[in-house]
């Protein structure tokens, strides 16, 4: 503290160059700790995309033989296309709005 009541700031400690060496290593393994990190994070995401990938056509699957289980279904019922057996029109879906 100087006579009026200040107080005085330490010298700050000299740079060496041992100093400068470890700065600059520590910056590249951060950088490579980040970039290793954002490879990790890309490599979750393409296990997750293998995982779901199965799920996703088992039901895209299961969708469409449920539609077409049904339009066979309303053929034979005498749907579009004439009587029994008949079955030589399309199918018509109607989509209700409210």
């Amino acid at each position: 503290m100087t006579p009026d009541g200040e107080f005085r700031d330490p010298l700050p400690p000299r740079r060496t160059w041992l100093d400068r060496a470890l700065g600059r290593v520590g910056g590249v393994a951060l950088l490579v700790a980040l970039a290793t990190g954002g490879l990790l994070l890309v490599a979750l995401a393409v296990v997750f995309v293998g995982l779901l990938l199965p799920v996703v056509i088992g039901a895209g699957l299961i969708a469409f033989v449920s539609l077409w289980w049904r339009v066979r279904r309303a053929r034979r019922a005498g749907g579009p296309g004439g009587g029994s057996g008949g079955g030589s029109g399309p199918v018509r879906f109607v989509v209700i709005r409210r």
